[in-house]
């Protein structure tokens, strides 16, 4: 089982912004609804933008138990952001989660 069902630690700490090319209305996948446009050509997520973040995508209690209710049509930054990397310990850190691997 993936640490980040039990994680969310990402989805709690990063800015998350995109092409506009991502949004549904533009052809891609990301729900309008749940993204704000930044310029003419980024968008980011909502709540995402200012402390304390927390994606509105994200469900559940973060460390506990997670989720994202659009995982399979989320912009690419969440795609891009691995279980067990750099940026991910980041997150973990940040909110006081242990690194992966350790007990």
């Amino acid at each position: 089982m993936s640490a980040c069902t039990t994680c969310g630690a990402c989805c709690a700490c990063f800015r998350v912004e995109f092409s506009v090319y991502e949004m549904d209305l533009a052809g891609g996948t990301v729900p309008a609804s749940l993204a704000h446009e930044v310029n003419g050509n980024t968008w980011r997520m909502n709540g995402t933008g200012a402390v304390p973040i927390r994606c509105t995508a994200l469900t559940g209690t973060v460390g506990e138990q997670v989720g994202c209710s659009i995982y399979p049509l989320r912009p690419a930054p969440c795609h891009e952001l691995t279980e067990g990397s750099e940026a991910c310990a980041r997150a973990r850190s940040k909110l006081g989660l242990p690194a992966l691997g350790t007990h």
